[in-house]
């Protein structure tokens, strides 16, 4: 027997409404002590493990941190379910998805670096006669480090053209964001659902169990897998309290729960290696839950650009929406920026991305619209790569409109949700990423072949100026 219930249809001061493309409520807030009951009266009070739980449910307590961390990082939830996790009857290895990777060490054969740009046309969803769901359809472009020593990260694609039916998928090696570029995801986790649409982001944090469904058909998007930390709010500085991602713009699922009691498979990844682990009931069974580490999802369209109105760029920072720390103080495993729609009213100032070299290595993909002067054809569902200290920029097009337009203020990326993922480790690129896509290009280093040495035509007029100011022309020590 299957049924679903949501609780009470009473809107609660703190949820929001539902939509005609997201039928689902949510709680509001980052970082927030949850709590969610789809039976009044099922969460227990003043205690978090009572001897006899009402319905004879169980509980069922996760950490997403070391017992001992510190308060503010301190992660766990506590669930109030029909049957517990340990209800199962085992595991056993499945096959290794080729194009699924973990280990990004120079030492493993099947990772590679590039000292070049790299540009991907928009990925190939799968062809409709074969049957792909979210986790199948997972593949992996590069990565750092290795889930063992729990810091790195993994960029993956997803591809898929079928919804997960009773199958769910645990993820043991880090915190998986997603984001969407065709098609909506219908997600189903132990707390509750989300629907997540192109232009929005979900997380979901490692050991949660979750589902995949397509409701409007093939769909294809970005993941960003982190493996030794969370994902957190970057600090705001001199910014003060308000801009860039508000806290009270992010949505945390309402207990949702399935009395389902039929076999169920559920697929789990461990240092890269899957395992399938069967059970004879729904892992969606949770009656009722509270905590602080639950998944959520933000809409990106939300965001607070924040920019100079003077002259100068800010350093790419100001598009932060969230960061994730690495080993090293003050340094971020990684960040993920936005552009998205804004204005651009800098006085006598170069507008687009100056010519640059960075030590952080940046993967950047497209979610809708257009973002021009990136490279040659940077489309919806595609993706570009340079690893650190790589020198980029705009065309010279791009460059050569932006130095001779009237300097007035404008509206940039109209209609365009751009993303990046930047980090300060070095990535090596998988076999599939170089080999497997059939949509990898690099980027037409011609595209700056005009940008000419201009100063030499202005070598008489150096002299006379060196000439004026008592110093030896040009060529001369």
């Amino acid at each position: 027997m299957s049924s679903t219930t949501s609780g009470s249809t009473a809107k609660a001061p703190f949820t929001s409404t539902v939509t005609e493309k997201d039928p689902y409520s949510y709680q509001v807030g980052f970082g927030n002590r949850f709590a969610s009951e789809a039976i009044p009266g099922t969460l227990p009070q003043g205690q978090n493990q009572p001897q006899k739980n009402k319905y004879g449910l169980y509980q069922e307590g996760m950490t997403g941190s070391p017992f001992v961390a510190p308060r503010h990082e301190n992660l766990h939830a506590f669930m109030y379910r029909i049957r517990p996790s340990v209800a199962h009857q085992g595991f056993s290895q499945l096959p290794d998805n080729p194009d699924l990777e973990s280990n990004f060490l120079p030492l493993n054969p099947k990772v590679h670096v590039s000292p070049t740009q790299l540009a991907w046309y928009p990925f190939k969803l799968p062809e409709d006669a074969t049957k792909v769901n979210f986790v199948d359809g997972l593949k992996t472009l590069a990565g750092n480090g290795d889930p063992s020593l729990r810091e790195g990260l993994a960029i993956h694609i997803y591809l898929a053209n079928e919804s997960m039916d009773k199958k769910a998928f645990c993820n043991n090696d880090g915190d998986f964001l997603i984001l969407p570029q065709q098609g909506r995801l219908d997600i189903q986790t132990e707390f509750g659902k989300m629907m997540v649409r192109p232009g929005e982001l979900a997380v979901i944090q490692r050991g949660m169990k979750f589902k995949v469904a397509l409701p409007d058909g093939p769909s294809r998007g970005y993941i960003q897998e982190i493996f030794g930390s969370h994902f957190i709010l970057p600090d705001l500085g001199p910014i003060g309290g308000c801009g860039l991602a508000n806290p009270r713009d992010f949505e945390t699922p309402l207990a949702s729960f399935d009395i389902d009691q039929s076999p169920w498979e559920i697929i789990y990844k461990l240092s890269g290696k899957l395992f399938v682990c069967k059970q004879e009931h729904t892992p969606f069974d949770v009656v009722a839950w509270h905590g602080n580490y639950v998944p959520y999802k933000y809409a990106m369209e939300k965001f607070v650009n924040i920019g100079s109105i003077s002259k100068d760029h800010i350093d790419p920072s100001i598009f932060c929406v969230l960061t994730a720390k690495s080993k090293a103080p003050g340094i971020p495993l990684t960040d993920f920026l936005i552009f998205s729609p804004r204005w651009d009213v800098a006085s006598n100032t170069f507008r687009p991305p100056y010519y640059h070299r960075n030590c952080a290595t940046e993967f950047m993909g497209l979610v809708y619209g257009e973002y021009g002067g990136r490279s040659d054809s940077f489309s919806p569902g595609g993706a570009s790569y340079e690893t650190g200290f790589c020198p980029h920029g705009v065309s010279y097009e791009e460059f050569k409109a932006a130095s001779e337009a009237e300097l007035k203020p404008m509206r940039i990326h109209e209609g365009t949700m751009a993303f990046m993922m930047e980090s300060s480790m070095m990535l090596t690129l998988t076999d599939w990423a170089m080999k497997g896509t059939g949509t990898l290009h690099e980027h037409e280093p011609k595209m700056w072949d005009n940008l000419k040495a201009n100063f030499m035509s202005h070598i008489d007029e150096v002299n006379n100026d060196l000439k004026a100011a008592g110093l030896p022309p040009l060529g001369q020590s």
